[in-house]
């Protein structure tokens, strides 16, 4: 890890996630449902993971809402959501998503290390979230120390953080560093996300899951997700699986995803 908070801060300023999921104008409802349609496609583990319609009614703290495509999910399956963002530049796409379709949130801008001083005092959570965050800030251990103070002995949290036995990290090191395996994390830092140069990314195996996230009950962890498109093709919004995969029977990869997977998919309570 070498970057700061700032340079996190700047990175995701500078080109917010999945914010070219459409080529329709930004901040039209259009827009805003290519993006969705796109990020579920590509990911179509994510609502089976938050379970949006779960939490209607239930007050829901998203620790890194992006430009709120799970955002505006749970708020249409009517929870009572609370969202948290480093990134001015992604919030403000967030609201305006909001504003567009005519649906209402808390947000806060500011760091998930420091939770505390964004949101009040007292407040506690049926549900906490957050999908591919965490492992972007300079102190992870600090974000899950935050997140004891809102839960009650019953919160659910619900974490997705990058996998380091994986297959991304196999294919990071044979394209990017020519087998160099000693510069893994380096490298995967560099090329974990769609745009080059992330600041900070760190990956966990099962155990160090387990250990960045001490004083909770992991009740459930599993790995899923292998991007397995020709990228040349998916940055014109083509959707063409590389060869390898192309011809792999579908139980395969579907087991390469279960077993090698990027996303570490977590579910966890306050330990007893």
């Amino acid at each position: 890890m070498s970057g700061t908070l700032e340079d996190v801060r700047k990175y995701w300023n500078d080109r917010p996630c999945n914010i070219r999921h459409s080529q329709k104008p930004v901040g039209t409802r259009e827009y805003f449902d290519d993006v969705e349609k796109r990020k579920y496609f590509v990911e179509p583990h994510i609502p089976g993971f938050a379970e949006f319609d779960k939490w209607k009614g239930k007050k829901v703290l998203e620790i890194g809402c992006g430009i709120g495509t799970d955002s505006i999910n749970f708020a249409r399956a009517g929870a009572d959501l609370t969202a948290v963002e480093l990134s001015s530049s992604s919030q403000e796409v967030a609201r305006k998503r909001f504003d567009g379709f005519g649906l209402n949130a808390r947000f806060y801008n500011g760091n998930a290390e420091e939770l505390s001083t964004l949101i009040p005092e007292g407040e506690k959570f049926d549900l906490i979230y957050s999908l591919g965050v965490i492992h972007h800030t300079p102190h992870p251990e600090r974000v899950f120390e935050e997140i004891r103070k809102f839960c009650k002995p019953e919160t659910e949290i619900r974490v997705m953080l990058y996998s380091k036995w994986c297959w991304k990290a196999l294919w990071v090191i044979l394209t990017y560093g020519k087998g160099a395996f000693w510069r893994v994390e380096e490298l995967v830092r560099e090329y974990s996300e769609a745009q080059t140069g992330c600041p900070v990314t760190f990956t966990y195996s099962f155990n160090e899951v387990r250990e960045v996230m001490k004083g909770y009950d992991v009740f459930e962890i599993k790995k899923d997700h292998i991007f397995p498109f020709v990228i040349p093709k998916y940055v014109k919004y083509e959707y063409e699986w590389v060869w390898y995969f192309r011809w792999m029977p579908k139980p395969l990869f579907r087991w390469l995803e279960h077993n090698f997977g990027w996303h570490t998919l977590i579910k966890a309570r306050l330990a007893k």
